[in-house]
């Protein structure tokens, strides 16, 4: 079988899971949220960050409660990880939320799922769209590829130091997402960078639906093809959700979000 037939079998097999998979038509997802945030009630902050260019940052999040990262200081990209607090063995696994959702494009309305099948995190507010859940952070190598005068600091290892501080081991570093990388995939399957997909004043809301522990990466895409290593500094507030309502988008968008809080439910989560 040649290997273009291969591909169209493959395709055709896509095809016929998705159908069966999604069952019912996906709810219409939301323009982006308006750049520059939705306002945030000042009773419902916990915790206000500003996280260098070049560094990583951990926190504890509880169930119900959210955080915004926020491009204020101008575009940059921010790798996440994130370890269910009841269970660190159970952790963010980002090819299951492209495969499970039948997208790779992140935006309003999508859920982060764990190697459980349960949901991690809602994406309850989006101004760019703009993610990258495909090709994963920096390292070293790509690194010193790119940046004359290093050694610059990089996603992986920032991302080793942040499990460390936080009691896991390498072996517990699942694949990250990237938000604020705007990421595209050509006809051919390439991969690409569109600068004009992301802006100062970008940001995500990410509202956990589960207790957790997060760590966040704050340096450039392995893609971004600007000449020198200058990772803006990146706004973060820890804040008390609302409480989703019973049509929350995220809970209902796709039957596919419906099993993974089902999953929730039953793990007591």
């Amino acid at each position: 079988m040649s290997d273009e037939s291969v591909i169209a079998e493959n395709r055709r097999r896509y095809e016929e899971l998705k159908r069966a998979g999604q069952g019912h038509a996906p709810r219409a997802l939301p323009g982006p949220s308006p750049r520059g945030g939705v306002p945030l009630d000042e009773a419902a902050i916990l915790h206000r960050e500003t996280v260098p260019g070049g560094w990583y940052w951990t926190t504890a999040l509880k169930a119900g409660e959210a955080l915004r990262i926020a491009l204020d200081h101008g575009p940059s990209s921010v790798a996440l990880v994130a370890w269910s607090a009841k269970d660190p063995s159970e952790r963010l696994n980002y090819a299951d939320t492209v495969k499970v959702q039948w997208t790779a494009a992140l935006r309003k309305g999508r859920v982060l799922f764990s190697d459980m099948g349960r949901v991690m995190l809602s994406l309850v507010e989006d101004s760019c769209a703009a993610h990258d859940a495909l090709m994963g952070g920096s390292n070293t190598a790509s690194n010193a590829a790119r940046y004359p005068g290093g050694p610059h600091r990089n996603t992986r290892d920032n991302f080793v130091l942040a499990a460390l501080k936080s009691g896991f081991e390498r072996r517990d570093i699942p694949a990250c997402i990237t938000f604020f990388a705007p990421v595209s995939v050509g006809p051919e399957g390439r991969l690409a960078w569109n600068e004009a997909g992301r802006a100062a004043g970008d940001f995500v809301d990410l509202r956990a639906e589960m207790d957790l522990t997060v760590a966040l990466s704050n340096c450039p895409h392995p893609l971004d093809p600007a000449p020198a290593y200058a990772p803006n500094p990146v706004a973060i507030t820890r804040f008390r959700a609302p409480q989703p309502a019973a049509d929350d988008l995220c809970r209902t968008a796709t039957i596919e979000a419906v099993r993974g809080f089902e999953n929730n439910a039953f793990a007591g989560l």
